[in-house]
């Protein structure tokens, strides 16, 4: 079974347009939050002490999104993201963004893994088995 990782999230009104439904463009903002927590959660580490320790940064190499239903101003939020599939040089993510166990969007990502020169780089055996 694949581990999911949670993240809660409230739109603002920044995040919405004048009609208060969030601004597409956005909702890449809260995936990324969420696997930014993902990580830290992970990894017991932050991505500068990843790139200082270890000299690897994570960077999306695509970004597959489906809208389905919009989310609203002051709509909570859970965003639900599962690692597909993992190889030391990327990392396949599922995205989900749901309003009360309502999906509104699924994003599928790979991520790469890069050196701080923008080279494939490969992850460390430790750091690979802890995903």
């Amino acid at each position: 079974m694949t581990k999911k990782y949670l993240y809660k999230a409230k739109v603002y009104y920044e995040d919405t347009d004048i009609g208060g439904i969030v601004y597409y463009a956005n909702y890449l903002k809260f995936i990324e939050r969420a696997r930014t927590e993902m990580i830290y959660q992970q990894f017991k580490m932050s991505h500068q002490k990843l790139k200082k320790i270890y000299n690897i940064m994570f960077v999306v190499r695509t970004c597959n999104i489906k809208y389905i239903k919009p989310a609203n101003f002051e709509d909570e939020l859970l965003i639900t993201t599962s690692i597909i599939k993992k190889t030391a040089v990327r990392l396949n993510l599922l995205q989900e963004i749901s309003r009360n166990n309502e999906l509104l969007v699924s994003a599928e990502l790979e991520l790469a893994v890069v050196n701080t020169k923008s080279e494939v780089a490969k992850l460390p055996k430790d750091l690979l088995n802890t995903i």
